[in-house]
């Protein structure tokens, strides 16, 4: 002991040394803070992370509380999936895309749709005029399911699906789909967004009110334990907060709190929570500023782990933070397109060393229009690389140990955990929904944030600093220009070839299912089957559950 007082005592006069000598050295005259604004210190030593415990608050990987990862070896074991985000215009042209991105080394498939299907409309519904194809693949049936999977081995690659308000449909149909090819439930991996709640909070993709939602998500969480037990029935975002405006905090924050709810709401319907909780997936962010994503992805392992742990008694295996990870979208900038490539290297390589399952990169067109195919080919060959060249992959959890990583960490934790009070105080995540408290806290970050933007304390290069007057000259995709005829072609004569009377048949049986308390997940897959297409089924739901409107803020 009195070596180590000794010790600590020559280094606070050291320490004092230093920094006598480092306040005459001239600095930069800017704030130094990270992207969400916490204020960063010129060094970090010992003493900022004096009142951590080793085997309490890091231990081993695989080990509780995994905060230096999920796996006891890490990438040493297997690489996180590469799952580029993918789909637009017609069923056709998606699958082509997919195919192209398998034979380039692609190891997970992940569906964008475009905003009607994300809304429940077909693609001839009124409210879908217009927005064919736009942000993601057009999905009105289970005839664009077939062809949108044709000659995929869906039964050997897992496939991520970005759906919310309609996902219980959605899923149905590939469920469907797989079933017509005589592939096994339980062979099928994958995973389903599913994540309502951030839906209101955030990106307003939503159907229905929070109850009848979350019934469906708890219907997904019991038919898929049962039935479909490798496949991951909620992917709970954080990504679509932080693209609205959030910090770094605000995005774990309100994402943990919305899986805890989703935890409690299966064990409210009876459910056991390692019955379930196992399945339960997460989807983040990777912003700019690396040391404060590392620190987001380390602290969000940490909480999800205790708070599993303490509040439902869960088992190990329920307490593991499995993630997908996509470099921000809103960072990448029109101006100087190219830049965006080194944005995505960057915020690609934060997520690996967060110990990331799964990653999406960016393309450096995505500010222009849909990416191409050359685009998305770097933004793939930037996950190869960061694999199998740059030396990251050799050792679990590189920067663990490092003061100002380990300092991050713990105050990213704090900082949670201070939200949580704040939600709590307002009777949980639905109550402070109808506060608008979510709405507030994140329009007030998304301000200050494009204010530190607007007044140059915060640079963006070729934006506000650095800007050129050079033409963009990147190649831009465009979509097929007779792929919404052949959509509406396709529905058309859906409705006229398929079986109208066992059409609705199945439709009012679920309709009934819906009135009272049964799973629902049986009825939409007998539905589908049918080729009920998505609008007709969400139309039924939408009169028995009625639909979401956004509260008025104040």
């Amino acid at each position: 002991m009195a070596g180590e007082h000794a010790e600590n005592g020559e280094l606070e006069a050291r320490l004092k040394r230093w920094q006598e000598r480092a306040e005459r050295m001239p600095e930069r005259r800017e704030k130094f803070t990270t992207t969400s604004g916490v204020p960063v210190e010129r060094l970090y030593t010992p003493r900022d992370i004096e009142d951590m415990d080793y085997l309490r608050d890091l231990s081993f990987p695989g080990e509780y509380p995994f905060t230096r990862g999920i796996h006891h070896t890490g990438y040493r074991g297997r690489l996180w999936t590469m799952r580029m985000f993918a789909g637009y215009g017609s069923a056709e042209e998606s699958n082509a895309r997919y195919k192209y991105l398998l034979e380039h080394g692609e190891t997970g498939l992940s569906v964008a749709f475009d905003f009607p299907t994300l809304n429940g409309y077909d693609t001839d519904d009124p409210e879908a005029r217009g927005e064919f194809g736009k942000c993601g693949v057009a999905v009105s049936s289970l005839a664009d399911m077939e062809i949108l999977f044709q000659d995929i081995p869906i039964d050997e690659i897992t496939t991520s699906m970005t759906i919310n308000g309609p996902a219980a449909v959605i899923w149905a149909m590939y469920l469907a789909m797989a079933k017509k090819r005589g592939i096994p439930l339980e062979k099928l991996g994958g995973t389903i967004q599913n994540d309502i709640l951030k839906e209101y909070m955030a990106q307003n993709a939503y159907i229905f009110p929070p109850e009848p939602s979350l019934r469906l998500i708890v219907d997904t969480f019991e038919f898929g334990m049962k039935r479909v037990p490798k496949w991951n029935t909620i992917s709970i975002s954080g990504y679509h907060i932080r693209e609205a405006g959030a910090t770094a905090v605000q995005e774990l924050a309100f994402t943990l709190a919305n899986g805890l709810t989703y935890v409690q709401a299966g064990i409210d319907r009876g459910l056991k929570v390692d019955d379930f909780a196992p399945r339960l997936s997460f989807f983040f962010n990777c912003h700019n500023d690396f040391f404060e994503e590392i620190a987001k992805f380390r602290a969000a392992r940490r909480i999800w782990a205790r708070e599993m742990k303490q509040r439902f008694n869960a088992g190990e295996r329920s307490q593991w933070l499995r993630f997908h990870t996509q470099t921000a979208g809103c960072s990448l900038t029109a101006q100087q397109p190219e830049n965006n490539i080194v944005r995505t290297a960057i915020q690609a390589l934060a997520a690996v060393l967060g110990g990331t399952q799964s990653l999406h990169t960016n393309s450096l067109d995505e500010a222009l229009a849909l990416p191409s195919e050359r685009a998305v080919t770097i933004a793939l060959r930037t996950q190869q690389i960061i694999a199998h060249e740059s030396g990251v992959t050799n050792t679990v959890d590189p920067l663990g140990g490092s003061y100002f990583v380990e300092w991050l960490t713990t105050r990213t934790e704090k900082a949670v955990y201070d939200y949580f009070a704040r939600i709590e105080a307002l009777g949980g995540v639905i109550p402070a929904l109808e506060a608008g408290f979510f709405h507030r806290e994140i329009a007030d970050s998304a301000y200050r944030y494009q204010r530190e933007v607007d007044s140059k304390q915060r640079i963006i290069v070729g934006v506000n600093e650095y800007a050129g007057t050079e033409p963009i000259t990147v190649p831009l995709h465009r979509l097929d220009p007779e792929g919404e005829k052949r959509q509406l072609e396709r529905l058309s004569r859906l409705r006229r070839e398929r079986d109208n009377e066992l059409v609705s048949i199945r439709l009012e049986a679920l309709r009934q299912a819906a009135l009272g308390k049964e799973n629902l997940m049986p009825y939409l897959i007998d539905a589908v089957s049918a080729y009920a297409t998505l609008g007709e089924t969400c139309r039924v739901l939408r009169k028995v559950f009625g639909e979401y409107k956004l509260p008025a803020m104040v």
